[in-house]
């Protein structure tokens, strides 16, 4: 790993996190999140495609030579209240790239304005209308990054109790499945972590779920039954405070009998991936992401 990439990447994520706080406005927040990929040179050749997915925007992402007949339902991070296709824009198509299949990057609701479960809805829905479109479900893959790796697994695990075919896989990077925060790597990783600390979820956790239980397995899935659910493989930083929450959902997904592989990357931080147009290990992760997606998918 070469500290002479990673640390202006932290850098980068501490002017702007350790810039928020109690009189940051949302929109400020979201600025500032999308303004860090704003400068991003797009190096794959994409070609983007909008689409509208029952009402939701859409966009179709497609690296060159990738199949028309595969596809992978990604969901962005952000806490359920920040983020967007364009801030996921040139992961997706790195991820189009790597495992030779478009990808379908979803814009779905975010909180305040729109809390749970209108995310899980509204990804449901997408899945949901790939099969209509005439996808195969050996052919698509569910994937997701922080809140997007959560609203993976609970897109997973809501298709399977609605009776619907299951995906070939499930990919998840970093993932963010315990809204009360509640594992020991919050407090043990605090320090090495830039970007994700207990009381900024804490706050995000509750914004999304204003009401009701923060332990509905659709909302968290670390309390979801995990059984029947495809191959999942679920990359994470070592240091990251939400390390246990990707170790503790691995363990769920063994106990349930699921083939889960957990691969933890030594000294990477939350979301490393989506640096890598700066950031050698970002797409060393993204490509070992595409080949998991060409071995499970048809």
């Amino acid at each position: 790993m070469s500290s002479n990439q990673l640390e202006p990447v932290i850098a980068d994520m501490v002017a702007v996190f350790g810039s928020w706080g109690p009189d940051t406005s949302l929109a400020e927040m979201r600025k500032g999140w999308d303004g860090i990929f704003a400068n991003v040179v797009p190096t794959v050749g994409a070609t983007t495609e909008a689409v509208d997915v029952s009402g939701v925007r859409g966009e179709f992402i497609s690296a060159p030579q990738a199949s028309p007949d595969r596809v992978i339902l990604y969901f962005h991070g952000g806490g359920y209240v920040l983020g967007s296709i364009d801030s996921h824009r040139d992961m997706c198509e790195r991820f189009s790239r790597s495992s030779g299949a478009r990808v379908l990057a979803l814009d779905y609701s975010l909180a305040p304005e729109r809390p749970f479960p209108a995310a899980v809805d509204d990804a449901t829905g997408a899945y949901r209308w790939l099969l209509d479109q005439g996808f195969v479900s050996g052919s698509i893959s569910i994937a997701g990054d922080s809140a997007g790796g959560g609203l993976a697994f609970a897109t997973l695990v809501a298709a399977r109790d609605g009776g619907m075919p299951m995906a070939a896989c499930g990919v998840t990077i970093s993932p963010w499945v315990d809204l009360e925060a509640t594992g020991e790597s919050m407090d043990s990783k605090s320090a090495e972590d830039p970007m994700v600390q207990r009381d900024m979820i804490q706050h995000m956790g509750r914004t999304y779920v204003p009401l009701g239980d923060l332990r509905n397995p659709l909302a968290a899935p670390l309390y979801a039954s995990l059984h029947g659910l495809p191959p999942l493989l679920i990359q994470v930083g070592s240091r990251e405070t939400l390390l246990d929450d990707a170790v503790r959902m691995a363990d769920n997904a063994n106990a349930a009998g699921v083939d889960v592989s957990l691969d933890i990357w030594e000294g990477q931080v939350h979301v490393f991936q989506i640096f890598a147009s700066r950031l050698d290990e970002g797409e060393e992760a993204i490509q070992q992401l595409g080949a998991f997606v060409r071995k499970h998918t048809q």
